[in-house]
């Protein structure tokens, strides 16, 4: 696959865009409709692609959107309470950022996927605040998988204890798994972490589990190992 690079700078090259209390200084780069249409004939329609558009702007996903683009991950609340608000309602709002239990209610009514449920009492939250709403909303267990100890999820034992819970939620669905593997410079290493996750998606999700794992730098690695989802923010978007 080819990869272009084009820079859109503004006439003081740095630009400052507000989203909702965020103040987010970064270029304007323009999504690369080139690559985006490349990578849909990379993943064949068997990867679902998740265009990771947090601190972008209404008018970049609006270019992925015109192109046909419908899935977009966020990473805070309350800047995708801002986009939901502006952009069109059939678009699908992932959430692939770290979750606070006191904000799940304000995502709830529009979320299509939680991918980052990292703890049994997040998990009994949404619960709560779903079946309030009437709602059912489907979620991924985030599986620490990566040697750095800032990633947030699941240690793969306590993936256990999630399912055991899940029969006694009425609000919530448990879809399968996410993670994020190391961010080092060893595909080896990287490929033996999301195969750790895909051997635990097969234990607990036999059939149709949903496996988000893989990013920019290593997602062909990622569908290798099995991969159903894939989020790619700076390939189509540049770096932030």
């Amino acid at each position: 696959m080819r990869i272009y690079t084009k820079i859109v700078l503004a006439k003081d090259y740095l630009l400052t865009v507000r989203v909702g209390i965020f103040a987010l200084n970064h270029f304007s780069m323009a999504p690369d409709r080139e690559i985006y249409k490349e990578m849909l004939k990379e993943l064949g329609g068997n990867v679902q692609l998740v265009a990771v558009s947090k601190t972008k702007s209404v008018e970049d996903i609006l270019a992925l959107y015109g192109e046909g683009q419908r899935d977009f991950g966020e990473n805070y609340v309350q800047e995708l309470l801002d986009k939901a608000a502006r952009l069109p309602k059939d678009i699908r709002w992932h959430f692939i950022g770290h979750l606070q239990s006191n904000k799940v209610k304000y995502i709830l009514p529009f979320v299509y996927l939680i991918h980052g449920i990292d703890s049994l009492k997040l998990l009994k939250e949404i619960d709560k605040q779903a079946a309030k709403i009437g709602r059912v909303v489907e979620v991924l267990l985030q599986v620490h998988i990566a040697r750095e100890e800032t990633k947030f999820g699941f240690d793969p034992g306590e993936v256990a204890e999630a399912m055991e819970l899940a029969p006694t939620l009425t609000a919530v669905r448990i879809r399968g798994l996410m993670g994020m593997a190391s961010n080092i410079e060893d595909p080896a290493a990287v490929r033996a972490e999301f195969r750790e996750l895909k051997v635990l998606l097969d234990r607990w999700f036999p059939a149709n589990g949903i496996l988000s794992m893989g990013m920019s730098g290593d997602y062909r690695i990622a569908i290798e190992e099995g991969s159903t989802t894939v989020r790619i923010g700076s390939l189509l978007f540049g770096a932030r």
